[in-house]
C-alpha cells in the first residue's frame, strides 16, 4: 500500500491517477486546497490533517504502508511572506510529525515534492542540482528545511528518499477529468485561459524590461502527467532498492516568456487576450530554466509533452 499525502490536490491527484494502475493507494488529505472529486475512485481516502498525530497513526495502523509520497505543502509564495507561521506549521512541523511516525513504524521510503524556489535567485539561467540553495521566502525555506530533515533522517534512521524539485507545473489530465483548480489562482497559464473564457477582465504582465528577447520573464513549464511519471520512477527505485537518496530537478529544459505563453494560448483557443502591463514584481528572476539531465541519466525520465500539448490539455479542462 502506498500513502499519498495531499493526494486530492492538483499534482497529487494526477499522480494518484497513474499510481492506482499498479498499486493499492490510500490518500490522506484535509481538503483545505484539494478536492474530493479529484481523488480517483480506486484509491482509499482518509480525510485528516498531516499534523494530527492520531489521524496519521490511524492511517499507518489501518493500512500496511510501504512508501509515502508527500504533496501536502502549502505553496503560495506571497502568502508565505504574509503568514510564515502557517507555512512552518504545515510544511515543516506537520512533515516532521509524519516522518516521526514513519520511523516508529519502520517505513523508510519517501518521495518529496519540492520546488525550484529552494534555489532562490540563482545567477545562472539554467539550473542544475549543484547550484547553491538560497531560498528568498518562507515557502522556499520551508521546503528546503524538509529536504534537510530527510538528509538527517537518512543518516540516522536509514530513511531512503527522493527529492523532486519542480519548476512550473501546468496542464491537465488527458481525459479532462481533473485539472488545475486553485482559489485564488496564481499560475500564469490558468489565469490566461480563465480570461479567454470570460472569467477575468484582463491579464497583467509584470515587467517588460527584463534581459530576455522580448523583455518578459522566461520560465520552464512541465506537464503535470510528466511530473506524475517522474514520481512513479522515483517510487520504483526506492521499492526496488536501486535508490537510497537522490535529488532531481523536474523541467522541460526549455524556457518560454510570458508573451510567448500568452501568444500560444491565443493561437490554441483562437481568442484574443486583453493584456495590461505593470511594473516588475519584487523577487522575480528574469529566467528560470531547469537542467534535468541528472534524472534522465539516472532514471531515464524526460518530459514528453511540449508547451502546446500542455496548453491544449489545460484548455480542455478549463473549457469543461
Amino acid at each position: 500500500m502506498i500513502l499519498v499525502v495531499g493526494g486530492a490536490g492538483y499534482i497529487g491527484s494526477h499522480f494518484v491517477k497513474e499510481l492506482v494502475k499498479t498499486h493499492d493507494v490510500v490518500v490522506l488529505d484535509n481538503l483545505s486546497t484539494g478536492h474530493l472529486w479529484a481523488i480517483d475512485s480506486k484509491a482509499n481516502f482518509v480525510e485528516g490533517d498531516l499534523g494530527d498525530k492520531v489521524t496519521v497513526q490511524h492511517v499507518f495502523d489501518t493500512f500496511k504502508i510501504d512508501a509515502v509520497l508527500h504533496f501536502a505543502a502549502f505553496s503560495l509564495v506571497g502568502e508565505s511572506v504574509l503568514d510564515p507561521m502557517k507555512y512552518y506549521e504545515n510544511n515543516v512541523a506537520a512533515t516532521l510529525n509524519l516522518l516521526k511516525i514513519m520511523q516508529e513504524r519502520n517505513v523508510n521510503n519517501f518521495v518529496f515534492s519540492s520546488t525550484a524556489a529552494t534555489y532562490g535567485m540563482p545567477i545562472v539561467d539554467v539550473i542544475d542540482e549543484q547550484i547553491p540553495t538560497l531560498p528568498i521566502n518562507p515557502y522556499g525555506r520551508s521546503k528546503l528545511m524538509i529536504e534537510q530533515m530527510l538528509a538527517d533522517f537518512a543518516q540516522s534512521y536509514q530513511m531512503n528518499y527522493v527529492v523532486l524539485r519542480y519548476f512550473n507545473a501546468a496542464g491537465a489530465y488527458e481525459t479532462a477529468e481533473i485539472g488545475e483548480s486553485h482559489s485564488p489562482e496564481t499560475h500564469l497559464i490558468p489565469i490566461i485561459l480563465q480570461h479567454l473564457l470570460g472569467q477575468r477582465e484582463s491579464i497583467s504582465v509584470f515587467g517588460t524590461d527584463y534581459d530576455t528577447p522580448d523583455g518578459t520573464c522566461i520560465r520552464d513549464y512541465i506537464h503535470v502527467t510528466d511530473l506524475a511519471k517522474a514520481h512513479l520512477l522515483a517510487l520504483r527505485g526506492l521499492l526496488h532498492g536501486t535508490i537510497k537518496t537522490a535529488t532531481y530537478n523536474l523541467g522541460n529544459g526549455n524556457g518560454f516568456s510570458v508573451k510567448e505563453i500568452i501568444e500560444t494560448c491565443e493561437r490554441i483557443t483562437e481568442k484574443r487576450a486583453n493584456v495590461t502591463y505593470a511594473e516588475r514584481r519584487a523577487g522575480d528572476p528574469a529566467k528560470l530554466v531547469a537542467n534535468a539531465e541528472k534524472i534522465y541519466t539516472e532514471l531515464g525520465w524526460k518530459a514528453q509533452i511540449d508547451i502546446e500539448g500542455i496548453i491544449k490539455s489545460a484548455w480542455n479542462w478549463h473549457s469543461k
